[in-house]
């Protein structure tokens, strides 16, 4: 009996010291789970920090959107209404220099004589606009459309004959000419590069109309002259502006 419980009592440490390393290598493994959970936050949060400085400092490009996509629809809705479905009443957006109302200074900018004339515009529209909305936001698009087409309306009515009849989106796409050329404006030689790329090409097109001013046709001349003056007296203006400074 004696003897018996000598045993007992050897065997109870060896069963004690058995148990002791399992829970040690227990104690370990939480251990190591809990460093990884710390470095993983701590990944997240260095990751959530620098995205933030990147927004701050502007670094980040500007996301697309549609306006430029709903300026062409815009054209292309007005033409599918005038000359497709034949709509009553969509005449009278064109732009009548013997008795013009208000608003035809604005929705003449999207009526068009025939596809011809709409598929041209829609093009340039539609390189020059995403240039200007790159720079400018859908806002600064849209408002550089109307302001510049209103522009080139509201000249062409002033120089024009009264029996002329103003229609397209030729002096807006004029003025998105100038200005996509203005707004890239810098010392960064990526910008100087696309200046001389697209100023080439504007250039000589505004060259091309001034010649053809004096001539004979029904395409208006002065409505393109117009829309890029108008373009660049719109940058000019917005430059002297002073800057909003942001305090930190």
């Amino acid at each position: 009996m004696t003897m018996a419980m000598t045993i007992l009592a050897l065997r109870a440490p060896a069963q004690a010291l058995s148990i002791a390393p399992r829970s040690s290598r227990l104690l370990l493994l939480n251990r190591g789970m809990a460093l990884r959970g710390d470095r993983s936050s701590l990944r997240a949060r260095a990751s959530k920090y620098s995205n933030l400085e990147l927004e701050e400092k502007g670094e980040k490009r500007r996301k697309p959107g549609n306006a430029l996509y709903l300026l062409l629809l815009a054209n292309l809705g007005v033409y599918a209404l005038d000359h497709w479905l034949e709509v009553p009443g969509m005449k009278l957006l064109y732009l009548y220099h013997n008795s013009p109302r208000w608003y035809q200074f604005i929705t003449a900018t999207f009526c068009h004589g025939n596809w011809g004339h709409i598929s041209s515009n829609l093009f340039f529209l539609y390189m020059f606009g995403k240039l200007v909305e790159e720079e400018e936001g859908g806002f600064g698009l849209w408002a550089s459309y109307i302001v510049t087409g209103v522009g080139a309306n509201l000249l062409s009515w002033l120089l024009l004959p009264g029996n002329v009849v103003s229609i397209g989106a030729s002096g807006a796409v004029f003025g998105l000419f100038a200005i996509s050329v203005l707004v890239k404006l810098s010392w960064d030689w990526r910008k100087l590069l696309e200046v001389l790329v697209l100023g080439q090409f504007v250039v000589n097109k505004v060259v091309e109309e001034t010649q053809m001013l004096q001539a004979a046709s029904s395409v208006n001349h002065v409505a393109h002259c117009a829309g890029a003056m108008v373009g660049v007296l719109l940058i000019w203006a917005l430059s002297k502006i002073p800057a909003q400074k942001h305090d930190h």
